[in-house]
């Protein structure tokens, strides 16, 4: 216990500067407005009814074409807390279809975004960094780096299933 309460102690003077209060709000609201933005500009996707917003691992919401929906797969944008970066995962409705596509993108030597090997609690099949160190300053310019990648990222797999 001693080790927790040491962290709790190193939490507590990190809350007192106020940096982390305000960094984490400010990645929220724009989680929040980004995810509102692909909802807006992309009627015909199913994008998730919230972020989730994690334990400051991971923060991320759904955004999915129906193509990739019938196949029982999903996208999620995902910021990464203690890599400080973002992400676009191929994910399955269960364990069932992940292991499927798993198997299927590992059976054709997909190379051209990352296979996860599949563990305990690992909800990827496939992920690519969107951005490896974001630039918060022009939100604007950060959302199109997003909105691009994922895009990409989408259509390569979406190539790779019909082929």
């Amino acid at each position: 216990m001693e080790l927790f309460h040491e962290s709790m102690l190193e939490y507590k003077r990190q809350l007192e500067k106020g940096a982390i209060q305000e960094a984490y709000r400010g990645l929220m609201d724009y989680f929040n407005t980004l995810r509102a933005y692909f909802k807006k500009k992309y009627p015909d996707h199913n994008v998730s009814g919230s972020v989730y917003y994690g334990y400051m691992d991971m923060t991320y919401f759904s955004f999915t074409p129906e193509s990739l929906k019938r196949r029982k797969l999903k996208i999620a944008i995902v910021f990464i807390h203690e890599a400080f970066r973002f992400e676009v995962w191929l994910a399955a409705s269960n364990r069932t279809v992940q292991t499927e596509y798993w198997e299927l993108f590992s059976e054709h030597d997909w190379k051209k975004h990352h296979i996860v090997t599949p563990a305990k609690g690992v909800d990827a099949i496939l992920d690519h960094i969107l951005i490896g160190d974001p630039d918060f300053r022009d939100l604007d310019a950060l959302t199109m780096q997003i909105e691009n990648g994922t895009l990409k990222f989408i259509n390569d797999v979406e190539t790779f299933l019909v082929n």
